[in-house]
């Protein structure tokens, strides 16, 4: 099997608008929903993000993309990767993106896929999106065949949901810390655990910019969340 030139072990990441641009965005998102297309006559793809600055930028050009190809697109926004890949399996998703460079630092970005298992997408998936973007895009769709792009937090709801009933009994009188790292779940993880009943003690829950995720939290630096 042929080497991957894009896909490392997690999906293409650089840094934001350097390496990772949205005129590449645009391509995979392109790529990625021909490839979908092959197998599927009306593919739906669900993308989340996390709170980097770059974000919406590679969200907007990794929907046009799919959207080009003929994909219908559905934005969980702001959202962590388990998120991406629990909706995937519990809805009519054949394809899941996540816009995230999980524990690098804030000038980096990446995108990863999901299959319709919500697991990462098999090897020869990745090689097959990379060489079609090397092919020319003859039979583009019109008219009404374009994907449209659509606010999916209703799919985010479903998730959060199913989250709180994983839990076998409330956690009424606990008090329990959460390091959000300025990231994806900062609010999701927060909300989950306070509507369970116990009282929240939070640090990396204000993600501003988007210039401060982990900058001061997260998964390097467990120190942070134990002080």
């Amino acid at each position: 099997m042929a080497d991957r030139k894009l896909f490392g072990t997690d999906g293409v990441r650089g840094i934001a608008n350097k390496k990772l641009t949205p005129e590449l965005a645009f391509a995979l998102g392109q790529a990625a929903g021909r490839w979908l297309r092959e197998t599927e006559q009306s593919p739906v793809a669900v993308i989340a993000r996390d709170t980097r600055t770059s974000g919406p930028m590679l969200e907007a050009a990794l929907s046009a993309g799919l959207a080009s190809a003929g994909v219908e697109v559905r934005l969980l926004g702001v959202a962590p990767t388990p998120a991406a890949s629990w909706t995937v399996r519990h809805s009519e998703a054949a394809l899941g993106a996540v816009v995230s460079a999980s524990h690098n630092p804030a000038p980096d970005n990446g995108i990863k896929f999901f299959g319709d298992d919500g697991r990462k997408l098999p090897d020869a998936a990745e090689l097959r999106i990379e060489a079609l973007m090397e092919e020319a895009f003859v039979n583009r769709p019109s008219g009404g065949e374009v994907g449209r792009i659509q606010d999916g937090v209703g799919l985010l709801e479903e998730y959060r949901r199913w989250l709180i009933s994983l839990v076998p009994e409330r956690l009424d009188g606990m008090k329990i810390a959460v390091d959000g790292a300025n990231g994806a779940a900062w609010l999701l993880g927060s909300a989950v655990i306070r509507e369970l009943g116990a009282e929240v003690v939070e640090t990396g829950c204000h993600p501003g910019d988007g210039t401060l995720i982990n900058a001061e939290g997260g998964a390097t630096k467990p120190d942070t969340v134990q002080e």
